[in-house]
């Protein structure tokens, strides 16, 4: 039996707790506009232009595996743009983030609940999301658990183990917590044990094996997993679905010339999808294109999740 939050319940954690971080930019960024995001600089000496473009994709599952899902798009990118574009496996998102705080990234990905942190910390610019070809996006956060395991609802987690992935992941993390607290009085550390897998695959993977009781992952990993067979159905019953939250987001860093900004924010929304890897992978999910988004007003629930959960967005 699955329960389902809706976004409105979600948004009202805004209203109902009192709200412990409010969210704005590192020290180092401006917002003259009000967007929530940093501004290009206008001085030309704080303005880079690199030769070579480093690009990140979220350190959801195995690098190798994304290092050729992404092979096309970064050929389409390298053209567009007239640079030679490598592709950077990073294995946390404390270490995608702070690459491109201290200049070694360029265009990312960052998972839904890292984005905040990569904009506030980091100088980045989120402009694109991955979207169906009638333009829907997003996945859920399931809390999945083993047949035979005993955990049947939530309320069963209680004096046991859960997985989650990292602090700063939405799915993996944050939105559960919130939600745990909100909807059943459990906190993490009080009322279960929490544990820590790094990875929504290692979660995925360590319920389906019973090493973990239950685990917080995100939907759209789950799926691509099934679908290739890494884990079967047989081994996962669901017993939590989220409302539906917004995906991966693409951008840049901040400090690139307007221009090539420019260059890369085309890239995406020219790119055919048809007949690539990123299609057979990510079509997994339903998705087929790249959409305008823009952090303001997508990701203002995942900035209440946050502000329930007292997340500071501390850049020192």
């Amino acid at each position: 039996m699955k329960t389902y939050t809706t976004l409105a319940a979600v948004a009202a954690l805004a209203v109902a707790f009192p709200v412990h971080a409010e969210f704005a930019l590192g020290d180092r960024y401006t917002d003259a506009d009000g967007d929530l995001i940093a501004d290009i600089p206008t001085d030309p000496d704080q303005l880079i232009d690199p030769g070579t473009l480093i690009f990140a994709y979220t350190p959801v599952e195995d690098p190798a595996v994304y290092a050729e899902v992404w092979a096309d798009f970064l050929d389409h990118l390298s053209e567009a743009t007239g640079r030679d574009v490598q592709f950077f496996p990073v294995q946390s998102n404390a270490a995608q983030i702070e690459a491109m705080r201290a200049g070694r990234l360029h265009i990312a990905g960052f998972n839904t609940g890292s984005n905040p942190l990569a904009v506030a910390c980091a100088g980045f610019r989120p402009f694109a999301m991955m979207a169906a070809e009638d333009g829907s996006f997003g996945y859920e956060m399931e809390i999945i658990t083993y047949p035979g395991s005993g955990i049947e609802a939530v309320e069963d987690i209680r004096g046991q183990q859960m997985a989650f992935t990292s602090e700063t992941s939405n799915s993996g993390f944050k939105a559960p917590s919130a939600i745990l607290n909100d909807e059943f009085d459990m906190t993490p550390g009080e009322d279960f044990e929490a544990v820590f897998s790094g990875a929504h695959d290692n979660s995925i993977l360590g319920v389906a094996n019973q090493d973990y009781m239950a685990a917080a992952v995100a939907n759209s990993v789950m799926g691509r997993m099934l679908d290739r067979e890494v884990v079967t159905e047989d081994q996962i019953v669901s017993i939590y679905t989220s409302q539906t939250f917004p995906t991966t987001g693409y951008g840049t860093v901040y400090n690139l010339t307007p221009e090539l900004q420019e260059a890369i924010r085309e890239a995406f929304f020219s790119y055919d999808w048809e007949g690539t890897p990123l299609a057979e992978e990510f079509g997994r999910n339903g998705e087929s294109q790249f959409i305008p988004i823009t952090f303001q007003d997508n990701w203002a629930v995942i900035r209440t999740i946050d502000a329930f959960n007292g997340v500071e967005y501390d850049c020192d």
